[in-house]
């Protein structure tokens, strides 16, 4: 259960950081970077992180500010 909570709030610096990028596939590729390393670090499978990270990185700027550059 702990190894969870590390998980999810790993994936929530990598939503902050995945913000870095200018267009939705560069935060979506941040994201998988930072899901699929914390993942790593956790324990947890470094797929799964990066998938749900990337998810993360690329839609998560354009729901809090649908002015974001990239997002329609």
């Amino acid at each position: 259960m702990t190894s969870k909570f590390k998980l999810l709030g790993a994936l929530g610096v990598a939503a902050i950081l995945a913000a870095c990028g200018a267009t939705p596939g560069e935060r979506a590729a941040t994201g998988a970077l930072a899901g699929a390393a914390a993942a790593e670090v956790t324990g947890e499978d470094a797929v799964t992180g990066a998938l749900v990270g990337g998810a993360i990185g690329g839609i998560a700027p354009c729901v809090t500010n649908p002015n974001a550059n990239g997002c329609y």
